[in-house]
């Protein structure tokens, strides 16, 4: 059974990991905040995966912290991983790299244009990571869009719980395009990226897109209630002017195309959006 060390395995996409490949799996743990990386054993450990972030705050961090999170202490741990003779480093990143929404489609090859400290901080670690790679110390890197699942929080938390309390919203006829990946398809394509051994970039993303309207449409649906969507004139434009952000999440596209991951990985997503926003409100899997 191979040994996996896990950074940030408290966190969403950690708990769901190792719950999910415990089985598979001889997992280890580490906490940045409890744990003394100078002691840390890496003894028997063939894999790290490093979730362990400063993920983007929406009230806002500063550049130095996203820095010393998202790159000196990655880079800490790769470095001491590679002196240990690990042969794998898995690191959790993010689309942000590319930029912000965008009505191209990104892909493996886009160029990054990163627009915020946190992209900037992860591509960051990303280039530095690369550095360190040799042919006994592979780096995989996953980029990832929004990621879903029961028990997720900020922005698709609150929106389920608008569409569960609210029937009637004004998020009729939007025809925006995001892509989006159930955590079961993002945890599948890092159990592949580790038992293939593979290196180099992945991304991770449902196999089709959503719209704001079909996400509030599916919410509803599972949480088995009606709900009205209606398109309400100048909406869209108010919107824009007084809470910008809200109307970049709202009415933006950020879409992927992933066709060169899944043709690297022989990939199949093993959950359908539909399945996934299914389990995510009703919380099994």
């Amino acid at each position: 059974m191979k040994k996996i060390l896990i950074t940030g395995s408290s966190g969403f996409i950690g708990s769901y990991f190792i719950n999910k490949y415990k089985a598979k799996y001889q997992i280890e743990i580490f906490s940045f905040r409890s744990g003394d990386i100078n002691t840390l054993d890496f003894a028997g450990i063939g894999v790290v995966f490093h979730l362990s972030a400063l993920v983007h705050q929406m009230g806002g961090a500063s550049k130095e912290e996203y820095e010393k999170v998202n790159i000196i202490q990655t880079l800490e741990l790769a470095k001491k991983a590679k002196e240990q003779g690990i042969k794998q480093f898995v690191f959790m990143s993010t689309v942000k790299v590319y930029g912000e929404e965008t009505n191209s489609k990104y892909t493996e090859n886009t160029i990054c244009n990163p627009e915020d400290d946190y992209g900037k901080s992860k591509l960051e670690a990303e280039l530095e990571l690369q550095k360190l790679e040799d042919e006994n110390f592979k780096i995989s890197i996953v980029r990832t869009p929004i990621v879903y699942g029961f028990g997720v929080k900020a922005n698709i938390k609150n929106f389920i719980t608008l569409v569960n309390k609210i029937s009637v919203l004004p998020f009729g006829k939007i025809e925006n395009k995001r892509s989006m990946v159930y955590i079961g398809n993002l945890c599948h394509l890092v159990d592949e990226v580790i038992s293939q051994k593979k290196s180099g970039i992945f991304l991770a993303s449902d196999n089709e897109p959503l719209s704001t309207t079909k996400l509030c449409e599916l919410i509803a649906k599972n949480l088995e209630k009606k709900v009205y969507l209606v398109k309400i004139p100048f909406f869209e434009s108010l919107l824009k002017i007084v809470k910008p952000s809200f109307h970049k999440r709202l009415y933006g596209s950020l879409e992927i195309d992933n066709s060169i991951t899944k043709e690297k990985l022989n990939l199949k997503n093993p959950y359908s959006v539909e399945e996934g926003i299914k389990l995510m409100i009703k919380g099994k899997d």
